[in-house]
């Protein structure tokens, strides 16, 4: 296992102590579940940099990086459900898609065909990273959670923008036709 594929499991490890970290109610726990998001999603930066800087791309990291992303960004956006940041309807939509692609994935992958994260995806996920670092920025009081909703509703767009790109190559992929990217 490569350092940049020990960042990822890293960045997934993080997820439940970011969710108790939201949970269980203390005198700042909203700034150190939100510190600790932060640093864990740093990780997805520094990881495929060091991977692609050093050569050492593995099928481990390329599986389980777009998992870690999913299950941290997922359980961070669920929680603060909980603390009354995001309306349930938008990360319900968030999650929609993330299962929706998903299933695209693994029917690609059954059919031998790897469907790579293309860009809008990759600015999707950052979309919501930073709407979920808004969310327990708003959840700290640093800022009004109509902040974080706005924050989310970007991200909303850009996962169901997203989500429409990859159904809109998915067919041509499924069939083993390059995609028009």
């Amino acid at each position: 296992m490569t350092f940049a594929d020990q960042l990822t499991v890293a960045r997934a490890a993080a997820t439940p102590f970011v969710v108790v970290l939201f949970a269980i109610h203390f005198a700042g726990h909203n700034w150190a579940a939100t510190i600790v998001f932060s640093l864990a999603m740093a990780t997805d930066w520094f990881d495929g940099r060091i991977a692609r800087r050093s050569g050492r791309t593995t099928s481990l990291g390329s599986l389980l990086d777009p998992v870690a992303d999913k299950l941290l960004v997922m359980a961070t956006l669920v929680i603060l459900i909980d603390q009354d940041v995001f309306p349930a309807w938008m990360v319900a939509t968030i999650v929609g898609r993330e299962l929706l692609i998903s299933g695209l994935r693994q029917a690609a992958m059954e059919r031998g065909v790897v469907i790579a994260a293309r860009d809008l995806g990759k600015l999707k996920t950052w979309s919501q990273a930073i709407a979920a670092v808004g969310g327990g920025l708003a959840a700290a009081g640093v800022w009004r959670f109509d902040v974080a909703w706005w924050l989310l509703l970007i991200a909303v767009v850009m996962t169901v923008v997203s989500g429409l790109d990859y159904a809109r190559v998915a067919p041509a992929l499924l069939r083993g036709k390059p995609s028009e990217a």
